[in-house]
Protein backbone atom coordinates (compact mmCIF):
# COMPACT_ATOMS: atom_id res chain seq x y z
CA UNK A 1 0.00 0.00 0.00
CA UNK A 2 1.40 3.38 -0.92
CA UNK A 3 1.50 6.06 1.76
CA UNK A 4 -0.53 9.18 1.07
CA UNK A 5 -0.38 12.60 2.67
CA UNK A 6 -3.68 13.94 4.01
CA UNK A 7 -5.59 15.85 1.33
CA UNK A 8 -3.57 14.41 -1.58
CA UNK A 9 -5.03 11.97 -4.04
CA UNK A 10 -3.07 8.80 -4.72
CA UNK A 11 -0.74 8.92 -7.71
CA UNK A 12 -2.18 7.58 -10.96
CA UNK A 13 -1.31 3.99 -11.77
CA UNK A 14 1.38 3.69 -14.44
CA UNK A 15 2.51 0.10 -13.99
CA UNK A 16 0.74 -3.27 -13.83
CA UNK A 17 2.12 -6.62 -12.73
CA UNK A 18 0.59 -9.92 -13.77
CA UNK A 19 1.43 -13.59 -14.28
CA UNK A 20 0.53 -15.08 -17.64
CA UNK A 21 0.94 -17.82 -20.19
CA UNK A 22 1.66 -17.04 -23.84
CA UNK A 23 0.86 -19.03 -26.98
CA UNK A 24 3.66 -20.31 -29.19
CA UNK A 25 4.51 -18.64 -32.52
CA UNK A 26 2.33 -20.93 -34.68
CA UNK A 27 -0.66 -20.45 -32.36
CA UNK A 28 -0.16 -16.68 -32.39
CA UNK A 29 -0.44 -16.76 -36.19
CA UNK A 30 -3.67 -18.81 -35.96
CA UNK A 31 -5.14 -16.42 -33.37
CA UNK A 32 -4.19 -13.38 -35.48
CA UNK A 33 -5.88 -14.95 -38.53
CA UNK A 34 -9.00 -15.68 -36.45
CA UNK A 35 -9.05 -12.06 -35.24
CA UNK A 36 -8.77 -10.72 -38.80
CA UNK A 37 -11.59 -13.03 -39.88
CA UNK A 38 -13.86 -11.94 -37.03
CA UNK A 39 -13.21 -8.26 -37.76
CA UNK A 40 -14.03 -8.70 -41.44
CA UNK A 41 -17.08 -10.92 -40.88
CA UNK A 42 -18.69 -8.71 -38.24
CA UNK A 43 -17.40 -5.32 -39.40
CA UNK A 44 -15.78 -4.86 -36.01
CA UNK A 45 -14.24 -1.56 -35.04
CA UNK A 46 -11.71 -1.45 -32.28
CA UNK A 47 -8.05 -2.19 -31.85
CA UNK A 48 -6.72 -5.73 -32.23
CA UNK A 49 -4.23 -6.85 -29.60
CA UNK A 50 -0.74 -6.96 -31.11
CA UNK A 51 0.47 -10.53 -31.63
CA UNK A 52 3.32 -10.21 -29.11
CA UNK A 53 0.80 -9.30 -26.37
CA UNK A 54 -1.66 -12.22 -26.85
CA UNK A 55 -1.79 -14.08 -23.53
CA UNK A 56 -3.91 -15.66 -20.81
CA UNK A 57 -3.65 -13.79 -17.50
CA UNK A 58 -3.22 -16.17 -14.59
CA UNK A 59 -3.20 -13.50 -11.86
CA UNK A 60 -3.44 -9.71 -11.89
CA UNK A 61 -1.04 -8.64 -9.12
CA UNK A 62 -2.00 -4.97 -9.12
CA UNK A 63 -1.75 -1.54 -10.73
CA UNK A 64 0.73 0.85 -9.15
CA UNK A 65 2.33 4.27 -9.49
CA UNK A 66 5.76 2.91 -10.36
CA UNK A 67 7.13 -0.61 -10.35
CA UNK A 68 6.64 -2.33 -6.98
CA UNK A 69 9.86 -4.27 -6.47
CA UNK A 70 8.50 -5.84 -3.28
CA UNK A 71 5.64 -7.40 -5.29
CA UNK A 72 8.08 -8.49 -8.01
CA UNK A 73 10.30 -10.17 -5.38
CA UNK A 74 7.43 -11.91 -3.59
CA UNK A 75 5.83 -13.10 -6.85
CA UNK A 76 9.22 -14.35 -8.08
CA UNK A 77 9.68 -16.30 -4.87
CA UNK A 78 6.19 -17.83 -5.18
CA UNK A 79 6.61 -18.71 -8.86
CA UNK A 80 10.03 -20.30 -8.34
CA UNK A 81 8.42 -22.85 -5.98
CA UNK A 82 6.05 -24.10 -8.69
CA UNK A 83 6.74 -27.50 -10.21
CA UNK A 84 4.49 -28.76 -12.99
CA UNK A 85 4.63 -30.67 -16.24
CA UNK A 86 3.70 -28.93 -19.48
CA UNK A 87 -0.03 -29.04 -20.22
CA UNK A 88 -2.40 -28.23 -23.07
CA UNK A 89 -4.97 -25.44 -23.16
CA UNK A 90 -7.86 -25.29 -25.62
CA UNK A 91 -10.21 -22.48 -26.63
CA UNK A 92 -13.18 -23.13 -28.89
CA UNK A 93 -15.35 -20.00 -28.85
CA UNK A 94 -15.26 -16.24 -29.31
CA UNK A 95 -17.39 -13.95 -27.14
CA UNK A 96 -17.47 -10.53 -25.50
CA UNK A 97 -16.29 -9.48 -22.06
CA UNK A 98 -16.97 -6.16 -20.32
CA UNK A 99 -20.14 -5.14 -22.12
CA UNK A 100 -20.86 -2.07 -19.99
CA UNK A 101 -20.53 1.49 -21.28
CA UNK A 102 -19.99 0.35 -24.85
CA UNK A 103 -16.45 -0.75 -23.95
CA UNK A 104 -16.36 -4.40 -24.91
CA UNK A 105 -13.57 -6.89 -25.52
CA UNK A 106 -13.72 -9.72 -28.02
CA UNK A 107 -12.04 -12.74 -26.47
CA UNK A 108 -11.08 -16.29 -27.29
CA UNK A 109 -12.50 -18.58 -24.59
CA UNK A 110 -13.78 -22.03 -23.78
CA UNK A 111 -17.26 -22.73 -25.09
CA UNK A 112 -19.81 -25.23 -23.86
CA UNK A 113 -17.17 -27.66 -22.60
CA UNK A 114 -14.22 -26.31 -20.65
CA UNK A 115 -11.17 -28.38 -21.51
CA UNK A 116 -8.88 -26.32 -19.30
CA UNK A 117 -9.10 -28.24 -16.02
CA UNK A 118 -5.30 -28.65 -15.86
CA UNK A 119 -4.85 -24.90 -16.32
CA UNK A 120 -7.33 -24.24 -13.50
CA UNK A 121 -5.54 -26.70 -11.20
CA UNK A 122 -2.15 -25.12 -11.99
CA UNK A 123 -3.55 -21.66 -11.30
CA UNK A 124 -5.02 -22.80 -7.98
CA UNK A 125 -1.62 -24.11 -6.86
CA UNK A 126 0.07 -20.91 -8.03
CA UNK A 127 -2.49 -18.86 -6.07
CA UNK A 128 -1.66 -20.80 -2.90
CA UNK A 129 2.03 -20.16 -3.49
CA UNK A 130 1.40 -16.43 -3.98
CA UNK A 131 -0.59 -16.24 -0.75
CA UNK A 132 2.19 -18.03 1.13
CA UNK A 133 4.61 -15.39 -0.20
CA UNK A 134 2.35 -12.55 0.99
CA UNK A 135 0.88 -11.61 -2.40
CA UNK A 136 -2.93 -11.37 -2.54
CA UNK A 137 -4.11 -11.01 -6.15
CA UNK A 138 -7.38 -9.13 -6.68
CA UNK A 139 -8.63 -11.95 -8.92
CA UNK A 140 -7.75 -14.81 -6.61
CA UNK A 141 -11.10 -16.61 -6.76
CA UNK A 142 -12.61 -15.72 -10.14
CA UNK A 143 -10.97 -17.13 -13.26
CA UNK A 144 -12.38 -17.46 -16.75
CA UNK A 145 -9.46 -18.35 -19.02
CA UNK A 146 -9.43 -16.19 -22.15
CA UNK A 147 -7.23 -14.42 -24.68
CA UNK A 148 -8.25 -10.83 -25.50
CA UNK A 149 -8.39 -10.34 -29.27
CA UNK A 150 -9.88 -6.85 -29.83
CA UNK A 151 -10.49 -3.85 -27.55
CA UNK A 152 -13.55 -1.60 -27.82
CA UNK A 153 -15.55 -3.66 -30.24
CA UNK A 154 -19.19 -4.35 -30.97
CA UNK A 155 -21.17 -7.02 -29.16
CA UNK A 156 -21.70 -10.38 -30.85
CA UNK A 157 -23.31 -13.60 -29.70
CA UNK A 158 -20.88 -16.25 -28.49
CA UNK A 159 -19.72 -18.32 -31.48
CA UNK A 160 -18.14 -21.75 -31.63
CA UNK A 161 -14.87 -21.89 -33.59
CA UNK A 162 -12.49 -24.64 -34.62
CA UNK A 163 -10.51 -25.33 -31.41
CA UNK A 164 -7.23 -23.49 -30.91
CA UNK A 165 -4.84 -25.35 -28.61
CA UNK A 166 -1.25 -25.08 -27.52
CA UNK A 167 1.07 -26.73 -25.04
CA UNK A 168 1.96 -24.46 -22.12
CA UNK A 169 5.66 -24.85 -21.43
CA UNK A 170 6.28 -21.85 -19.19
CA UNK A 171 4.66 -18.98 -17.34
CA UNK A 172 5.82 -15.38 -17.15
CA UNK A 173 5.86 -12.42 -14.74
CA UNK A 174 4.92 -9.38 -16.81
CA UNK A 175 5.41 -5.66 -16.16
CA UNK A 176 2.87 -3.74 -18.27
CA UNK A 177 3.43 -0.03 -18.87
CA UNK A 178 -0.15 1.18 -18.67
CA UNK A 179 -1.39 3.18 -21.64
CA UNK A 180 1.78 2.45 -23.59
CA UNK A 181 0.86 -1.05 -24.86
CA UNK A 182 4.21 -2.42 -23.75
CA UNK A 183 4.82 -5.66 -21.87
CA UNK A 184 8.19 -6.35 -20.28
CA UNK A 185 8.84 -9.97 -19.31
CA UNK A 186 10.59 -9.76 -15.94
CA UNK A 187 11.00 -13.49 -15.32
CA UNK A 188 9.86 -16.81 -16.76
CA UNK A 189 9.64 -20.27 -15.32
CA UNK A 190 9.68 -23.44 -17.44
CA UNK A 191 7.22 -26.22 -16.74
CA UNK A 192 9.58 -29.16 -16.81
CA UNK A 193 8.30 -31.62 -14.27
CA UNK A 194 5.67 -32.44 -11.64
Amino acid sequence: MQAMLPGLAPAAATDRLFLAIYPDRDTIARIAALTDGQRARHGMPGTPVSPDRLHVTLFHLGDFAGLRQDIVDAATKAAARMKAAPFDVTFDAVANFGQQSGNSLLVLKSGATDGNATLRAFRERLGSSLLAAGVVPADLRHFEPHVTLIYNTRIIEQEAIAPISWCVGEFVLVHSLLGRTRHIHLARWPLDGA
